[in-house]
């Protein structure tokens, strides 16, 4: 398994100006430090022949606002375009080909509990180059992951369709356990029993050729890269079915496979030490991972439009 770690890069955009790397700071009282009050997004730019190119960069900005808006901390002065424009500037400026962006909206120092009005609303955006979430080799010869003793919140809980940063103490405990055993990830089960996904992307099923996916139920994210493989696996001509996922399903399938922006197409070799399939990436796997390359490196015609070129 790949160590995941900061490549800085030299500047990071905060409310409307440039500022290096290592000043953007935060107080160590801050509502966001404290109470986890944050939402956030994760956008990958590829090196592609017209440049670098942001991968679904219109989708992100959206439910980032959207995130921003449940937790009532819309940013006063921005806008969804402001906030758009600044992520191409940020890749421009750090000089980027190939990175990984990370714009947030944050409650800053003022409170003193957990009402968060009276701390200011902050918007970062960084950029630094990142290569496989997993690791390199993971794409190619898959993970084994776990069926996490943690689960995933009751629906109303938490607002899942929001990518808040105190969501993911969950997602924290499964990776930890996972890797305390052994594997490479987990995935959990929501409070009904059913598979939702793995602790910070989205899971995908092959079942004699046909592609499966668990229902967004209100414990999973609305994955934006999940959406995107759904589309890509249409075009590719295979069926595609969201649908009730027991846990026995991972040990049945032929296939199974990861999806996010950071993770990308990450093929799943075992779960609970129990190979699935042969015990390595399979066919359609494979085809729709290809397929997912050429599109975000801008090697066919883009159809669905998913690429903003810098």
């Amino acid at each position: 398994m790949g160590t995941v770690g900061f490549n800085e890069a030299d500047w990071i955009w905060r409310d409307g100006e440039f500022v290096r790397w290592e000043e953007a700071n935060l107080h160590l009282l801050s509502t966001a430090v404290q109470f986890g009050t944050s939402v956030f997004e994760g956008i990958r730019a590829y090196e592609t022949e017209r440049g670098p190119a942001l991968f679904r960069l219109d989708e992100h900005v959206r439910r980032l606002f959207d995130s921003a808006k449940v937790y009532r901390m819309t940013p006063p002065e921005l806008s969804p375009n402001d906030v758009r424009t600044a992520i191409l500037e940020t890749v421009r400026k750090n000089d980027l080909v190939e990175c990984y962006v990370r714009p947030m909206i944050l409650r800053g120092y003022g409170a003193a509990g957990i009402d968060p009005h009276a701390s200011p609303i902050d918007t970062y955006i960084a950029a630094w180059p990142w290569g496989a979430y997993l690791g390199e080799e993971a794409l190619s010869r898959g993970v084994d992951v776990c069926v996490s003793s943690w689960w995933r919140a009751h629906p109303n809980t938490y607002p899942t369709a929001s990518k808040a940063g105190g969501h993911y103490t969950n997602a924290q405990l499964m990776k930890l356990e996972s890797t305390a055993n052994g594997y490479d990830d987990a995935i959990a089960v929501g409070p009904g029993g059913l598979v939702s996904e793995g602790s910070g992307m989205n899971l995908f099923l092959v079942r004699d050729g046909r592609v499966l996916t668990p229902f967004l139920d209100g414990t999973s994210l609305h994955g934006i890269t999940r959406l995107s493989v759904i589309r890509l696996a249409l075009d590719l001509g295979f069926e595609v079915r969201e649908q009730d996922v027991p846990r026995e399903s991972l040990y049945m399938a032929d296939e199974l496979f990861f999806t996010g922006t950071a993770a990308e197409v990450t093929p799943i070799r075992s779960v609970d030490r129990i190979p699935v399939g042969e015990g390595k990436a399979g066919p359609v796997t494979l085809a729709i991972q290809e397929r997912f390359i050429e599109t975000v490196r801008g090697d066919n015609d883009d159809p669905h439009g998913f690429l903003t070129y810098l």
